[in-house]
C-alpha cells in the first residue's frame, strides 16, 4: 500500500478549479498513508498521485470527479502497433483476474490515428494477448457491465493507459432509480452548489426540484453523507484490493447531528416530480425533513421558520424547458410564448417576494435575463455535456417591486 501511483480524475468541462479545490480538501483529510497530492489542472480533469488508499478516498469523497483512473503506462507513438506494444507490456495480471470481463475506451484529441476503433481494438487485443501468453486463457469482453474498465488517452504524440478504480461514473451514486426526463448530473449539481457559496447550514431552496438532484446533494452534504457511501468500486475487484483498510475508511466518518429544523425546501409544478425527489431522497439516506410542495414555481413564497417568519437564503434551480414547463399550463399556446409568459411571471414573483435571497439559475439559455427583466450580478460558464450553459446569479433587494412600477418621466413633462 506504500508505493505512489499517479492517477487522472476527469470532470465536466468547466469543473476543473473545483475538482482541484475538492481534491485538496479530501487531501487534508485522507491521513499520510494515502499521500495524496495534487498537481495540475488539464481541460477536462485534475493529475494527482497517491497510495491506493489515496483512490480509496477519492472514490468515496469526491462529489465532483467523473472518475478515478490510475495511470498504467505512458510513452510516445507513431502508430498502433506502439499502442498495442506499451499496452501488452503493463502487468495487468497483477490487478486482475483473467476470469474478470473487461471494456476499452480511448479517447483522442489532436491524434493522427486513422482509426481510434482499430486502436481501441489493439488496446484490448494486448491485454487479452498477455494474458493468453501467461495463462493460456484471456478475459472476456463486457461493454455494458465489466469487472474493469481501461482507459486510453492519445493526444498528438502521446498515448497513456489507464486502469479505472470507479467502474460505472462517479456521478452514478447508487441511489437514483427515478429521474424524470433531462436529470442534472449529481457531479454538476454539486459543482453548482459550491459555485452558489452555499454551505451547509444556510437557507437552501429549489422551486424546480425535478427529481431532486440538488436537494439530495445537498441533503446528503448536511448530514455529512460521502457521495459514494451507497455504492460498490471497481477497485474492490482488485487483486492487490485491502478490505481492511476500505472499511476503515468507510468506518471513518461520521455523520453530522441530524438537523432539528428543516433548512433545505423544494416544489415542483409536477406533483409526480414531487413524489420521485422525495423518494429519491429516502434512497440517498436523509433521515430528516426536507419540505417539498406541488406548486407552479410563479406562486412561491419564502419558506419560514418555526415561528412563521420568512426565511433567507440561496435559491438554486435548473429551470425545466419546453413541456415541463406547460405541465398545467394553456396547451393552445405556442412553447415559446409559455416560455416567456413563465419566466415573467417567476420574475414578478422574485421581485415582490423574495427580497434578500441570492438566486441562482442554471441555463443552456445565454438570453435568461433578458427573459427575467433583470441584471445578473455574475454568470459562470459550464457545460452540461456538449452544451453550453451559464450560472446567472441574481441579487434580490428590497425595493425591485416599486423601481418596476416606477413610470420613467417623458422629456415634454420635463421642459
Amino acid at each position: 500500500m506504500s508505493t505512489n501511483y499517479s492517477y487522472f480524475c476527469p470532470c465536466p468541462r468547466g469543473l476543473e478549479a473545483a475538482l482541484a479545490e475538492e481534491l485538496n480538501e479530501i487531501a487534508e483529510h485522507a491521513g499520510p498513508a494515502a499521500n495524496l497530492k495534487v498537481h495540475n489542472q488539464v481541460p477536462g480533469g485534475v493529475h494527482c498521485s497517491g497510495t491506493l488508499l489515496a483512490a480509496y478516498q477519492m472514490n468515496l469523497h469526491s462529489r465532483i470527479a467523473s472518475r478515478v483512473l490510475l495511470r498504467m503506462g505512458h510513452g510516445s507513438y507513431k502508430n498502433e502497433n506502439d499502442i498495442y506494444d506499451l499496452t501488452l507490456a503493463q502487468a495487468w495480471e497483477d490487478w486482475f483476474k483473467v476470469s474478470h470481463t473487461i471494456r476499452v475506451d480511448l479517447t483522442a484529441v489532436k491524434s493522427p490515428l486513422r482509426s481510434l476503433e482499430f486502436s481501441t481494438l489493439k488496446i484490448k487485443d494486448a491485454i487479452c494477448d498477455r494474458f493468453l501468453d501467461q495463462f493460456k486463457l484471456r478475459p472476456s469482453v463486457n461493454t455494458r457491465t465489466p469487472d474493469m474498465r481501461i482507459a486510453g488517452f492519445v493526444d498528438a504524440h502521446n498515448f497513456t493507459v489507464y486502469l479505472d478504480t470507479s467502474g460505472e461514473a462517479l456521478f452514478k451514486r447508487g441511489w437514483r432509480d427515478d429521474t424524470g426526463e433531462a436529470p442534472l448530473r449529481e457531479n454538476l449539481a454539486a459543482d453548482l452548489l459550491r459555485t452558489s457559496g452555499w454551505k451547509p447550514g444556510m437557507v437552501l431552496f429549489d422551486p424546480m426540484c425535478g427529481s431532486g438532484t440538488i436537494l439530495a446533494e445537498a441533503a446528503q452534504m448536511l448530514a455529512g453523507i460521502p457521495p459514494g457511501a451507497r455504492r460498490r468500486f471497481a477497485f474492490e475487484k482488485f487483486d492487490n484490493f485491502d478490505a481492511e483498510a476500505w472499511l476503515a475508511i468507510k468506518g471513518d466518518f461520521k455523520p453530522n447531528p441530524l438537523p432539528t429544523v428543516p433548512t433545505i425546501f423544494g416544489s415542483d409544478i409536477s406533483g409526480d416530480m414531487v413524489n420521485i425527489a422525495r423518494s429519491n431522497l429516502r434512497k440517498a439516506g436523509i433521515h430528516f425533513e426536507v419540505p417539498l410542495k406541488q406548486i407552479e414555481a410563479q406562486e412561491i413564497k419564502p419558506p419560514v421558520d418555526a415561528e412563521g417568519k420568512p426565511l433567507v437564503g440561496i435559491i438554486l434551480s435548473n429551470p425545466p424547458y419546453g413541456e415541463r414547463i406547460g405541465v398545467r399550463g394553456d396547451r393552445a399556446l405556442p412553447t415559446e410564448e409559455l416560455f416567456m409568459q413563465f419566466f415573467s411571471a417567476f420574475s414578478s414573483t422574485l421581485k415582490q417576494r423574495f427580497a434578500g435571497w441570492s438566486v441562482f439559475l442554471f441555463s443552456a439559455d445565454l438570453g435568461l435575463p433578458k427573459l427575467m427583466r433583470l441584471k445578473e450580478a455574475r454568470k459562470t460558464p459550464f457545460f452540461n455535456g456538449a452544451l453550453e450553459c451559464r450560472l446567472f446569479r441574481f441579487d434580490m433587494v428590497a425595493g425591485y417591486n416599486r423601481r418596476e412600477e416606477a413610470k420613467p418621466v417623458s422629456r415634454d413633462s420635463e421642459d
